[in-house]
């Protein structure tokens, strides 16, 4: 089956048909960047790098944007509250952001560009859409004409005039109508502001991605990528201004957007005071175990977070990890070397056919899960060699085609076993003299590492539980 991908604008599965294989061209917005990032960025991060690793699993070169919003109303008020400068606070965050990238193993973007860096560029979109006639200016500020784009509210299913009749909007007498939306601000008193055609000003929020799609990306892309909090307005207005400016439909082939993460049922925000940040849980977890946490639930539906869901993926890390176990047996041949052979063929078909399927994680995982019990089974039944090194090698390829990290385990296993048969000896020896209270402090501490022992009539075996 081909690579099914379910379109926001077509509200619909579609195959995967990007405008120029094998090349992939995916933006993605980025945090405004005023506060420290929190799990629900970490969420959206983790569900499109793994979205651009299975892209590249299956033969394609993903060209990958990510943006930083570093001018913005929030940074300037809460640079302006601490006595900073709005673009020192920013990069604070911008760093911290880098640190989170590397911690969390999230493939680094091809670019990212920020707003202060492209002032130019969204200067010459804002006077495009001018000389178009989709923009026009007000002492200084310069609006975008929702009416004079006819395809406006298809991304979000909404219908112009009910959302005129029925919008929440602050009223501004110079605008032409309340829907028309700020693609340029004149300068503020204590802002932030750049030369422009109409003053001294500084950009609205949804033309600085349009901008920075344009110029990293060209007129139209394969993939853009968000949560579903930036459908409207951003997104929507996104494809306003792009394709008004270039005159290409679509501005997007795909428009991808993730669910929203839930703390113990409650949308995270600052009001209700709920934010987990990304650092705050680093420093309690390991980042695998976030990514199993994101894995383990379909990218499109809303996340549910507690200790439980923690709790469960860090149980699954154990049980992949566990999985690499060298084996200490020696068949290659037999009923228990073929089972082995086709449930790693089973388990390779089953995960593309999941994420195939919408990128669907939590049935890929299924498979991944699947393929340990095999293996331990065949350890337990003294496969080893070639068989069970295509086995574990099987394995490490999906995982990491996930983003998971096992290689290290893997090695800190196989480096461990010389000091556990040293122990076992030991042990052995202090039995048979009869210090029966140090022979049983070996075995337990060894169960505590996940090492079980069996005393049999031809001496003591160990596996791991």
């Amino acid at each position: 089956m081909a690579l099914q991908v379910y379109n926001t604008l077509t509200r619909r599965l579609e195959p995967f048909q990007p405008l120029a294989p094998p090349w992939v061209k995916m933006y993605v917005c980025g945090p405004t960047v005023y506060d420290r990032a929190h799990i629900g960025h970490a969420m959206s991060a983790i569900v499109f790098d793994v979205i651009r690793r299975y892209l590249q699993y299956r033969g394609y070169r993903v060209v990958h944007v990510m943006n930083f919003t570093d001018v913005d109303d929030k940074i300037i008020q809460r640079a302006h509250a601490l006595g900073v400068n709005p673009f020192d606070l920013a990069q604070q965050y911008i760093d911290e952001w880098f640190d989170h990238v590397r911690a969390l193993n999230l493939l680094p973007a091809h670019y990212y560009p920020r707003v202060s860096l492209i002032i130019p560029q969204i200067i010459d979109m804002v006077q495009g859409l001018i000389e178009k006639g989709y923009a026009y200016e007000v002492d200084g500020d310069v609006y975008y004409r929702v009416r004079r784009f006819p395809h406006y509210g298809e991304l979000s299913g909404r219908d112009v005039d009910e959302m005129r009749a029925g919008a929440r909007i602050a009223v501004d007498e110079r605008k032409e109508d309340p829907l028309d939306f700020a693609l340029w601000k004149a300068a503020k008193p204590g802002e932030p502001a750049w030369e422009s055609p109409w003053g001294p000003g500084r950009p609205g929020w949804h033309i600085e991605c349009s901008a920075m799609s344009y110029y990293f990306l060209g007129e139209q892309i394969d993939i853009h990528g968000g949560g579903t909090d930036l459908i409207f307005p951003h997104h929507e207005n996104e494809i306003a201004q792009s394709e008004a400016f270039t005159g290409k439909r679509p501005f997007a082939r795909y428009w991808i957007h993730n669910g929203m993460l839930q703390l113990r049922g409650e949308k995270m925000s600052k009001s209700l005071g709920n934010l987990i940040t990304v650092a705050d849980f680093l420093a309690e977890h390991e980042a695998d175990v976030l990514r199993l946490v994101v894995l383990s639930s379909h990218y499109r539906k809303p996340l549910g977070f507690d200790d439980k869901v923690v709790e469960d993926a860090r149980r699954g890390l154990e049980r992949l990890r566990r999985a690499l176990r060298p084996s200490r047996g020696t068949l290659t041949e037999g009923e228990a070397v073929d089972a082995l052979v086709e449930q790693v063929a089973q388990a390779r078909e089953g995960f593309v056919a999941a994420m195939d399927d919408d990128f669907n994680t939590a049935g890929a995982l299924g498979h991944v899960f699947t393929l340990v019990r095999a293996i331990n089974t065949a350890r337990d039944a003294g496969v080893g060699g070639e068989p069970f090194a295509q086995a574990v090698a099987t394995l490490l390829e999906l995982t990491h085609t996930l983003g998971l990290e096992l290689h290290a385990e893997s090695t800190v296993v196989a480096d461990a076993v010389p000091f556990i048969e040293l122990l076992v000896e030991v042990r052995s020896a202090l039995r048979r003299e009869k210090q029966w209270a140090l022979a049983d402090t070996i075995r337990d501490r060894l169960a505590q590492m996940g090492v079980v022992l069996e005393d049999t009539p031809q001496g003591t075996l160990w596996r791991w539980a």
